[in-house]
């Protein structure tokens, strides 16, 4: 049985709402060392904690960095498909990874919007099946309720089929 690649694409927008979320990230995390270093100033803790805290500013700078450029990288390698058989998700900028969810496990799908997806008119899709849960992270509100009514129309022929 051959199965085709999926081509379906996420929404553009979805580059800036990482580059918003990855932003919020960083200063929480950038605010966070700085109230350690204030405290190590502060209380003089051993000489060693301020290497620890030099450290992992190092680390979180080349981090956020690398934030500004992932998203672009990501958005590239991010495909899915759905049809009769299987929901398909292919992503992963080194290490790719393709996962072929059969409709027939699939039990519940339902679409997402938070305030960053809402401002740009995206919705997320969650499919839960026996073994975990999958995300479709960013779709056009009106392309994530018709691919959920797909997939929920899917999973329920499958299901319908097995009984």
């Amino acid at each position: 049985m051959k199965i085709n690649e999926p081509k379906r694409i996420l929404a553009k927008d979805i580059i800036k709402v990482w580059l918003i979320r990855d932003a919020l990230v960083n200063a929480l995390g950038f605010a966070l060392l700085g109230v350690l270093f204030y405290l190590d100033f502060r209380f003089m803790w051993a000489d060693w904690i301020w290497w620890l805290l030099l450290f992992i500013t190092v680390a979180s700078v080349i981090g956020a960095i690398w934030s500004l450029f992932k998203p672009y990288i990501l958005y590239k390698s991010w495909r899915y498909e759905a049809d009769h058989e299987f929901l398909q998700l292919k992503s992963g900028i080194w290490f790719e990874e393709h996962l072929l969810v059969p409709m027939a496990k699939i039990q519940a799908v339902e679409t997402q919007q938070g305030p960053i997806l809402r401002r740009y008119g995206l919705s997320s899709i969650s499919v839960q099946t026996t073994g975990g849960s999958h995300l479709i992270e960013a779709l056009l509100k009106e392309d994530a309720i018709v691919l959920r009514n797909q997939i929920a129309h899917y999973a329920k022929v499958q299901e319908m089929d097995d009984q």
